[in-house]
């Protein structure tokens, strides 16, 4: 079910990085883009370099992504396909406080689950002969593996990857595809910001956020579930499942090897 020249998607977080790429490669290819993101200015300039329609706001609470959800059918029409990119990647160690666990559930979690709520009994009464719609959720690799050193990232990115499954797995006889993407480093903020663990997020290589779009793009050719921009995640994650304690000794290393550069 990829979209067509003319269907239409939201993308969150779109004012930078991987958001802004997505929206970039969607409207090239004739999708009508509304993008939101909390930062206004930036919003704004993104929207006008590359063609999609501006709605700024926060996309996580209750009240947010209900108005951008009535901004965008307003704009739009209908939403055939919702990009939740938005997410953040607050508190180190187990000692990071009560308010970062609360925000990164929130936005990267519950965002998810509440425009699903809002989308998905349209997309259900649409049916499947008509596409229904697409829900993506950027996940990261974290939300499949880990991410040493930051046990929210790495528990809320498994929770959103979940939810993601769970609506896949209840929802795709109505033709509703998800689609979680799953990237390791990519040249955004949240890479420059990672100080020592830089170099390990960039292992395979760190792309660009373009080449994410692409990744993403490429998967609405067959509706994959799993968008894995790193091939070999999927492969880090078969490790994972079955020789679980063998990975967990070698994840322990790494974070040893982080630990002595803090």
């Amino acid at each position: 079910m990829a979209p067509a020249p003319g269907s239409t998607a939201v993308v969150t977080g779109a004012a930078g990085g991987i958001g802004r790429a997505l929206a970039a490669r969607l409207v090239a290819e004739g999708v009508r883009v509304v993008v939101n993101d909390i930062d206004d200015v930036r919003l704004t300039e993104t929207a006008k370099e590359i063609g999609a329609h501006p709605v700024a706001g926060d996309a996580a609470s209750v009240e947010g992504v209900a108005r951008l959800v009535e901004a965008a059918k307003d704009h739009l029409g209908q939403i055939d396909a919702w990009y939740g990119n938005a997410g953040i990647d607050r508190g180190i160690g187990l000692d990071c406080p009560e308010e970062d666990w609360q925000a990164s559930h929130e936005v990267n979690v519950m965002a998810h689950v509440r425009a699903a709520r809002l989308l998905v009994p349209d997309w259900v009464e649409r049916g499947t002969e008509s596409g229904a719609g697409r829900f993506v959720v950027t996940a990261s690799a974290a939300g499949l593996l880990m991410m040493v050193g930051t046990p929210t990232y790495s528990v809320t990115k498994h929770a959103a990857v979940a939810f993601a499954e769970w609506l896949s797995a209840t929802y795709r006889h109505h033709g509703i595809v998800v689609q979680a993407i799953c990237p390791q480093g990519v040249q955004t903020g949240m890479l420059e910001r990672s100080g020592p663990m830089a170099g390990l997020l960039s292992r395979d290589g760190a792309l660009t956020p373009e080449q994410v779009a692409d990744a993403a793009w490429e998967a609405t050719s067959d509706d994959r579930f799993l968008v894995l921009p790193h091939p070999e995640v999927g492969d880090y994650y078969a490790a994972r499942a079955t020789q679980t304690d063998k990975w967990l000794s070698g994840m322990n290393r790494l974070w040893q090897h982080v630990e002595g550069q803090v």
